[in-house]
């Protein structure tokens, strides 16, 4: 099928933002670090087993999208612009819970001294936009395979890694925050409101 000239814009946009957004993600990982003396980590490891899930889906995702019968037969116009889409639309969640967090935001499990519920902003929904936004994002990426194997390679991973870490996240939250958290995860869900 011949790429039009749109198409080969779009696809373009969608390949930079592919690169820079795991270029994005490690910036992010160097610069909030929680190395602030009023920050205890309370991590054990879940940010290396996430970044692990991340490569490893991503490696898998790359592999299976040479098996011929998961391919999605799609105009490939469709795919790029629905793939870009999503990723757009993942990262603007995902900054945006970042920067509604603001200090408090770190890529390692880490409470502070006088850490507080947030519940402004995408909060006020659900209690990980951050996350929420990350599985967008991936789902976006996972869709430029145009293959359904591949998409289930790439988030499967993902979402087991991301899951072993929001627990630890909520055991620290509990633990630092107690009755006020135990609250807001009463009345919020996870990723989705009202659903999951």
């Amino acid at each position: 099928m011949r790429q039009t000239r749109g198409d080969g814009v779009i696809e373009r946009i969608l390949l930079a933002l592919i690169f820079l957004f795991p270029v994005s993600e490690v910036v992010l990982a160097f610069i909030k670090r929680s190395r602030h003396r009023s920050a205890r980590s309370e991590d054990q490891g879940s940010i290396f087993l996430l970044w692990f899930s991340i490569a490893l889906g991503s490696v898998l995702a790359f592999a299976a999208q040479f098996v011929r019968s998961a391919h999605l037969y799609v105009p490939p116009a469709a795919i790029h612009l629905t793939a870009l889409a999503l990723m757009i639309f993942g990262l603007v969640v995902r900054w945006t819970a970042i920067l509604t967090l603001g200090r408090l935001f770190t890529v390692d499990v880490a409470i502070h001294t006088d850490h507080e519920v947030v519940q402004t902003g995408l909060y006020r929904f659900v209690r990980h936009p951050s996350y929420t936004g990350l599985l967008i994002t991936f789902l976006g990426m996972g869709l430029y395979f145009a293959n359904w194997l591949s998409m289930i390679a790439l988030l499967v991973p993902i979402a087991i890694g991301m899951s072993i870490r929001i627990r630890q996240e909520e055991k620290a939250l509990l633990r630092s925050l107690g009755p006020a958290y135990a609250a807001y995860c009463a009345r919020t869900k996870r990723f989705i409101p009202g659903l999951l």
